[in-house]
């Protein structure tokens, strides 16, 4: 792939994540697993509101090919094909979701030293067109998307925004909503910070003239824990910290309250995502038969027993 600007989707993203990645008011459980071969596993157990649900999702990479299927407890089928540079400098991706035959979509996206272009088509009788493009240099880059809807012949979505991108720094301005909003966000990584960073989000909705200001900050306490926090200027403050128990595995207990209304209830969340990598296992086992290698396998097969066990009783429910 050739190393240019970014995808239109991607302006804003690093600032975007770390004003709303990894905050959760719900409780959730992802036990992961990986095999040599190419296989990977991740069953996800979600409880919001006093509602479970849970998927399981499996994904098998071989050369420039990659295929995921995931099915989740509303009887779901999601299945996704990726090609990469199945032409040159280009990626396609074609996915379906059963029992929704309609909802099947093409998208091929094309990168080159000075462009990024992006052109997905519903597998419909009316299909919806997307499109994306952007010019420039992986240090600035101009960028617009649109969606056209061929049944109606009116287009349902234009935005457009640049995005500058420095080695410490990240600062991106869209204009999106058919020119109804503006969102203008600035990130900056500090070394004051452990290598945590600093943003700031100034939103703008025209049509009723409401502004929203947003900052917020992360800070690596130590190589394994995260802290973050954002605030926004109609009092919501929300936190989290998050710690790596081992290799890939997190534990994140996030948390927010409105500050100009304290008689609410503040809400809480809890992630654990555990990953479980059987690439040790299964090579000390096959190649060296010690037990290191019967322990890890073992930890694998559990791991994929409880993520089936647990993905059915959701689905009983």
């Amino acid at each position: 792939m050739s190393k240019g600007p970014e995808l239109f989707s991607d302006f804003g993203k690093e600032a975007k994540d770390l004003l709303d990645k990894d905050y959760t008011s719900d409780q959730k459980f992802t036990i992961s697993s990986f095999s040599y071969t190419g296989v990977a596993l991740v069953s996800n157990l979600v409880n919001k509101g006093g509602l479970s649900s849970g998927d399981v999702a499996v994904q098998y990479k071989h050369k420039n090919a990659v295929v995921d299927v995931k099915l989740d407890t509303e009887s779901n089928i999601l299945t996704t094909f990726t090609i990469t540079d199945l032409l040159p400098s280009a990626k396609t991706v074609a996915s379906v979701k059963l029992p929704d035959y309609n909802s099947g979509k093409l998208e091929v996206q094309y990168f080159h030293e000075h462009a990024a272009l992006t052109t997905a088509v519903g597998i419909k009788k009316s299909p919806s067109v997307d499109f994306s493009a952007t010019m420039g240099t992986p240090s600035i880059a101009f960028g617009a998307e649109a969606s056209y809807m061929a049944s109606s012949g009116e287009f349902t979505k234009y935005n457009a925004g640049v995005n500058v991108t420095k080695p410490d720094s990240n600062a991106s301005v869209i204009l999106a909503d058919k020119g109804d909003s503006l969102r203008v966000s600035y990130l900056h990584h500090l070394n004051q910070l452990n290598g945590g960073a600093l943003v700031g989000e100034i939103a703008r909705k025209f049509s009723t003239n409401e502004n929203t200001l947003t900052v917020g900050c992360s800070y690596l306490v130590d190589p394994h824990t995260l802290v973050k926090a954002k605030l926004n200027n109609h009092g919501n403050l929300g936190a989290l910290v998050q710690h790596e128990l081992r290799p890939k595995s997190f534990l994140t207990i996030s948390g927010a309250f409105n500050t100009k209304a304290l008689e609410k209830t503040p809400k809480f969340g809890v992630a654990l995502q555990s990953n479980w990598s059987a690439l040790a296992g299964l090579q000390s086992l096959f190649h060296n038969s010690d037990r290191s290698g019967i322990a890890a396998s073992r930890d694998f097969v559990f791991c994929c027993y409880c993520s089936c066990r647990y993905f059915f009783l959701f689905s009983v429910k």
